[in-house]
């Protein structure tokens, strides 16, 4: 039997996952309430194939919020995931509160694994904390690499394990490599304080190619470049590859990757590392983000509208799509940086968060865009992609489109008289006004 304790979205993810790879599963979380949704296939997250994995395999896993029953487990993960404050650090205090309300429960030859994100120096601390108590416990710290929004694919398919270890020479215990092996991917041991800076790594090597497509992307737009004709060249550079992360954005959102931000700048400043590039990376960010506010008011000035005056249909509240979130998302910030404009809001899994002035939320994305002035797509839902330019131009009384991400068709939407701006390159108007930018 295989344990998970704390089920919040990497708990589910995982379990479940594990239930699919034929593995007998007990997922734990003390919410009694929750155990009893989520054994009746309710989920509080959404991830896409979620629900399709759970009918297939709800045969091989139990929710319970009975502690006692830990004892039946082999292997147990702690896989609760560690919030964040409005300052994007780490609070490992419900986590630390967790470990230590099971810790008596667990059996005595059991392997634990730490799941969780944490800072480095997490793990052995806690080894020696609570190994008094447990001294044949195997210990041991695993990165997750889950991904909003494509949490499923990457839980059943993973590229590589990276595992913590006290002694990376050591053979890891049975139970444990017989769940690792069963995924088919490269296992990589290293000591515990590599493990945990390598999640960190991870994520801060993405937010470094974030960080520099952003700011190409942006240069793109003044001197007349576009930018998805400079990407393909790119990644045909052996140095940079075909899977580099090229796309132009709004700035970094969800929490995980400013989380460790703020972990390195922490590191940094106890160990007198310089990490000035963080706080590059940080400004970088805001400005990015700003980009939807700052091109709407350019676009209302150009056709002469008063913000006071303008209706604007926002697409999309959470941070990206296919997710819940909206921690630190672009879109919400939108709304609050044009208090005096009215806002028509539409997202298909996020309700409005409560605080905006002359905001509504409406039912689908055409009743979003009924007499608005602007079109904002702050989020790219895949289903705003089959959106009919011909109804949006029905539907609106102005003719201006923030399509940051290029969901829709850029040169039909000026054909039809609207003004269209995308990241990474230039405005597009129409063909007898002013083009100037």
């Amino acid at each position: 039997m295989i344990g998970f304790i704390g089920l919040s979205h990497l708990g589910i993810v995982y379990s479940l996952a594990t239930a699919a790879s034929g593995f007998e599963v007990l997922a734990f979380d003390p919410d009694a309430g929750l155990c009893d949704e989520l054994s009746h296939g309710r989920f509080p997250i959404a991830e896409p194939g979620l629900g399709e994995l759970f009918r297939a395999h709800c045969s091989r896993i139990r929710f319970s919020s009975r502690a006692e029953e830990l004892d039946q487990c082999e292997l147990a993960f702690v896989s609760r995931d560690v919030p964040t404050d409005q300052a994007n650090r780490s609070d490992l205090a419900p986590l630390q509160k967790l470990i230590d309300s099971v810790a008596s429960h667990l059996a005595q030859d059991a392997t634990l694994v730490i799941l969780c994100q944490v800072p480095p120096g997490f793990t052995r601390s806690l080894k020696v904390g609570l190994g008094g108590q447990h001294m044949s416990w195997g210990w041991f710290y695993q990165v997750e690499t889950l991904i909003f929004g494509n949490a499923v694919e990457r839980a059943l398919h993973p590229e590589r394990f990276i595992i913590g270890c006290d002694d990376p020479k050591a053979a890891l215990p049975g139970p444990y490599t017989a769940w690792l092996k069963a995924f088919g991917c490269p296992l990589l041991p290293m000591r515990y304080e590599s493990a945990e800076l390598a999640k960190i790594a991870i994520n801060l090597f993405l937010v470094s190619s974030v960080s520099t497509t952003n700011t190409l992307a942006a240069l793109c737009e003044k001197i007349g470049a576009d930018w998805s004709e400079i990407a393909p060249a790119l990644r045909l550079d052996k140095r940079i590859g075909p899977h580099a992360y090229l796309t132009p954005g709004l700035g970094i959102a969800g929490g995980n990757l400013e989380r460790d931000l703020m972990t390195v700048k922490q590191l940094a400043a106890n160990s007198e590392a310089e990490a000035g590039i963080v706080d590059a990376w940080l400004n970088n960010s805001l400005h990015r983000r700003d980009w939807a506010t700052q091109t709407l008011r350019q676009a209302l000035q150009k056709r002469g509208i008063a913000a006071d005056k303008a209706t604007v249909a926002v697409w999309g509240l959470a941070y990206k799509e296919n997710t819940h979130s909206t921690k630190n998302s672009p879109a919400v910030a939108l709304l609050a940086s044009i208090p005096e404009c009215r806002k028509q809001v539409y997202d298909p899994a996020v309700k409005l968060p409560a605080g905006h002035p002359l905001c509504e939320q409406r039912g689908s994305a055409l009743d979003c865009c009924l007499s608005a002035d602007a079109l904002v797509i702050p989020t790219p839902w895949a289903e705003f992609r089959q959106a009919d330019l011909k109804a949006i131009r029905a539907a609106m009384s102005g003719r201006i489109i923030l399509d940051p991400f290029g969901l829709l068709d850029g040169e039909n939407a000026v054909a039809l008289g609207f003004d269209y701006y995308r990241l990474g390159m230039p405005p597009c108007y129409v063909v007898d006004r002013d083009t100037t930018p």
